[in-house]
């Protein structure tokens, strides 16, 4: 039963101030409010990044843009209380009723929900294990086995009566930019050939796969699967995938498309979307593919439990290789990154076959033979093959 005190509420922030898949993860849970607070109103309150979410879930009404200085991994932002206070104050004229404020598994909610208590918010919610005094009015403690994020934040919800059945993410991709991204797609001709993703980008280095394996990803997909590859990425990873570009067999770039820094976010949701395969890092759009239900292969850096953030709800495969290190939450890897470095190649093209044919959305022509016809490309694939 819902809470009594959450039954007339009319205008809810909602709190996740963190990143793409952070934000993405959360839909759930954000759902469920929606549903069975259907009188109620919903704000995000999240970093520039999350907020693309909140753009394509209709469950969400109002954004508000916020860098909060206890979520700034790099220590970035300047020592700047007037920021905290201007926020604080426009917190407070919006009025709302309640605030829920959604964290993961290492982040404290209680600056958050100070802030909401200068705000005059009346009702706060909030998972906490610290002594949060009077600044929550509903402090819950999820259970100590693990949980995937998904879990915690419907269990959150939870605390307040928040019940629901419906666990798939959220986000809805316009009709308009699923055309464009076909319309592209027509001009280059993917016709007859798997469409493969890949994502080399992460903004975690300990999280990323080495951008020179990548390179030997891409061709292996050329070479073994004949797919069509495009490689995604932000504005500021377009460095790194012309550097990856650069490095493909020639015989292989009319199958490679880069499109990093070039695709507005919704036109990338929807590339998702038509992709027959993603491969990426432990990143955002590795949780965008599940969103979509396309096939992901996540290159898992050990940095994070996979039973936590992997993901939700989509076929996938987790690749790493298992390490005494595991589990460290590192932002850089401070040994030889062997979780990453000694899942070769070959592994990932053998993981992408299996999720790409027994899955059934791509069928290999019997008679199709591999694209590479020279003695160097047939080399290329044996040692790749037998040495990475």
């Amino acid at each position: 039963m819902i809470d009594a005190n959450w039954q007339a509420v009319r205008k809810v922030l909602l709190i996740r101030l963190d990143n793409l898949g952070d934000v993405l993860l959360m839909t759930p849970a954000f759902h469920a409010l929606k549903t069975e607070l259907p009188q109620a109103s919903f704000t995000l309150l999240t970093i520039s990044v999350g907020a693309q979410i909140g753009r394509l879930d209709p469950d969400i009404d109002d954004i508000i843009l916020y860098e909060a200085p206890w979520i700034d991994p790099w220590k970035q932002l300047p020592h700047d209380s007037e920021r905290e206070q201007q926020m604080i104050n426009q917190l407070r004229q919006a009025h709302f009723d309640g605030a829920i404020i959604f964290t993961s598994f290492r982040q404290s909610s209680l600056p958050a929900a100070y802030m909401c208590y200068l705000a005059d918010i009346p009702l706060r919610v909030a998972a906490s294990v610290d002594g949060p005094g009077s600044l929550l009015t509903t402090r819950h403690k999820h259970p100590e086995h693990m949980m995937h994020e998904v879990e915690r934040g419907l269990d959150l919800v939870g605390s307040i009566g928040i019940k629901t059945i419906e666990r798939d993410m959220v986000l809805h991709v316009p009709e308009g930019d699923r055309r464009t991204v076909e319309n592209f797609l027509a001009r280059e001709d993917v016709t007859g050939h798997p469409l493969v993703v890949v994502h080399p980008g992460c903004t975690m280095p300990a999280r990323t796969y080495p951008w020179e394996m990548y390179v030997d990803v891409i061709n292996l997909l050329i070479a073994q699967v004949q797919a069509f590859v495009v490689i995604t990425g932000g504005n500021d990873e377009q460095e790194l995938v012309t550097r990856i570009v650069e490095q493909i067999h020639p015989a292989y770039l009319n199958y490679v498309l880069p499109l990093a820094g070039k695709l507005p976010f919704a036109q990338f949701c929807a590339l998702m979307q038509r992709a027959d395969l993603t491969i990426t890092n432990n990143t955002g759009p590795m949780h965008v593919a599940a969103a979509v239900k396309t096939p992901v292969i996540a290159l898992f850096a050990l940095t994070n439990p996979p039973e936590q953030w992997g993901p939700w709800r989509v076929e996938h495969r987790l690749l790493y290789h298992d390490v005494s290190c595991r589990i460290c939450y590192s932002r850089v890897c401070p040994y030889r990154h062997e979780c990453l470095r000694l899942v070769s190649p070959q592994m990932v093209v053998d993981a992408a076959k299996d999720l790409l044919y027994a899955g059934r959305r791509c069928q290999l022509n019997g008679n199709q033979e591999p694209l590479a016809t020279s003695e160097e490309d047939n080399m290329l694939q044996i040692v790749h093959g037998e040495t990475l």
